[in-house]
């Protein structure tokens, strides 16, 4: 098997690590993943005592001895700490042992540590972090999810861009339409910089439908949706919170009621409203496939995660991001 195949897991990375993570190998190899297909980043003496407490062999480990914490300032972490889970498994791609990286770690050590050691792909002014969720049986891909706070409007076009080859090539959406998330429909609405982005998104290749509300989200109105890192971020969080909230809500009415029938039904509701399912977020835009997954993960959003690494992996969506960016570039000169 190829080295370019492989996946770097960043073992240490998490709020359950290393337990949640090593529960995800188990998941994945149980589910047939090939074993070879896995790196796994971290304290090896832990990682091997893990394994064999879950009865897995024959995987490769790569050692690194320090670990950034969920709450450590990232530039200063990763400078101090050059060989922690998220450096060693970075490095690992940067030097052709892995394809991607998954990490349930610090997300800006994360997000800095490929910025800065696999830069960014041809075309790409900033990366971008993108999710893959799941509306009402409607595929939906959402960008920035927090990469970038204060984009210019030329950066929600390539998001518009990159988000549209995710879609694509990884959902098997054949035309995707793309939407500029703002507080109204109409071209006038919102803030200068987003009335920027939308007139470039209109004079953009893409197949823009214009400005979609919060709402449309649940909606199937677009297939891509961008907006800025700050927005994205907070919709993000608020859409887990509120999924868990209403969960919450609906499970405590029905027990009062004593339905029979409650815990089966909320529990397929729950799996189409849980962040495990989709398992990671895709850092869009740089060299190799980067995917940071949610800091609480257990077993099965980590093996979602993984999962997710490999579609974009396998479907090669670099190539078809720097084409669609050279398609664009071409038609605006």
């Amino acid at each position: 098997m190829e080295a370019q195949s492989r996946i770097a897991l960043d073992v240490m990375g998490g709020d359950h690590a290393p337990a949640a993570n090593l529960d995800g190998v188990k998941r994945l190899v149980e589910g047939g993943l090939a074993p070879e297909r896995l790196l796994l980043v971290g304290d090896e003496s832990r990682i091997r005592q893990g394994l064999a407490e879950r009865g897995l062999s024959g995987l490769e480990v790569l050692h690194a001895p320090e670990v950034i914490g969920m709450d450590e300032k990232p530039s200063f972490a990763l400078r101090a700490k050059p060989r922690s889970s998220i450096a060693v498994a970075t490095g690992a791609v940067k030097q052709g042992l892995a394809g991607a990286h998954v990490s349930m770690g610090n997300t800006g050590a994360v997000v800095g540590a490929a910025t800065v050691g696999l830069k960014t792909l041809e075309g790409v002014r900033r990366p971008g972090i993108a999710i893959n969720a799941e509306f009402d049986g409607h595929p939906l891909t959402l960008l920035d999810m927090g990469a970038n706070t204060s984009p210019k409007p030329e950066h929600l076009v390539q998001y518009g861009t990159m988000g549209t080859a995710l879609a694509r090539v990884v959902v098997g959406v054949e035309r995707p339409r793309v939407g500029l998330l703002n507080i109204g429909e109409e071209a006038s609405k919102g803030t200068d910089f987003l009335r920027e982005a939308h007139e470039q998104l209109t004079a953009s290749k893409l197949r823009f439908i214009g400005n979609v509300e919060g709402g449309d989200l649940f909606r199937a109105v677009a297939d891509v949706i961008v907006t800025d890192g700050f927005t994205g971020n907070v919709v993000l969080k608020l859409m887990e919170g509120f999924a868990e909230h209403l969960m919450k809500l609906f499970g405590g009415e029905l027990a009062q009621r004593g339905a029979p029938w409650a815990k089966e039904c909320l529990g397929g509701l729950a799996r189409k409203v849980d962040y495990a399912e989709y398992g990671g977020a895709l850092l869009i835009g740089v060299q190799g496939v980067v995917v940071i997954g949610h800091g609480r993960s257990d077993g099965r959003a980590v093996a979602n995660a993984v999962r997710f690494a490999a579609r974009n992996l396998d479907a090669d969506v670099n190539r078809a991001i720097v084409e669609g960016l050279a398609a664009d570039a071409g038609a605006g000169s």
